[in-house]
């Protein structure tokens, strides 16, 4: 599977963004898809999935009210929409996908199977 972001940019805070995941190769409607985010320096954490089965949207706590994960199986695509947007939510954003779909481990890196190569949001002051 190919996965492919888009969406990324500069923009102040307060602004907003969607970032979309487009995916060849294989139906999102068969994998539970993620997002993570990278600043320099550090590993990928979590920002939010959403479920294969019914469509469950889950977000790390930094981003909950702020950010909505959906998907669009008809164009197998997935878009974070990112509203309110801070400085600390600066960093490489990276799509991802997995078939060990489980609540329990989401926000653990290794539990996701392919990514997408990254698409930089920056937020000024």
């Amino acid at each position: 599977v190919q996965l492919i972001e888009s969406g990324g940019g500069l923009v102040q805070a307060g602004g907003s963004l969607r970032l979309s995941c487009a995916a060849s190769g294989r139906l999102f409607s068969n994998a539970a898809v993620g997002w993570f985010r990278q600043v320099p320096g550090k590993g990928r954490i979590f920002v939010a999935a959403i479920a294969r089965n019914n469509g469950r949207a889950y977000y790390a706590d930094s981003v909950e009210d702020r950010f909505t994960v959906t998907r669009d199986n008809a164009w197998n695509t997935v878009y974070l929409q990112m509203n309110n947007l801070k400085l600390d939510d600066t960093a490489v954003y990276y799509c991802t996908v997995t078939d060990r779909w489980d609540v329990a481990t989401m926000t653990w890196e290794t539990q996701w199977n392919a990514w997408g190569q990254g698409t930089q949001v920056t937020v000024s002051s």
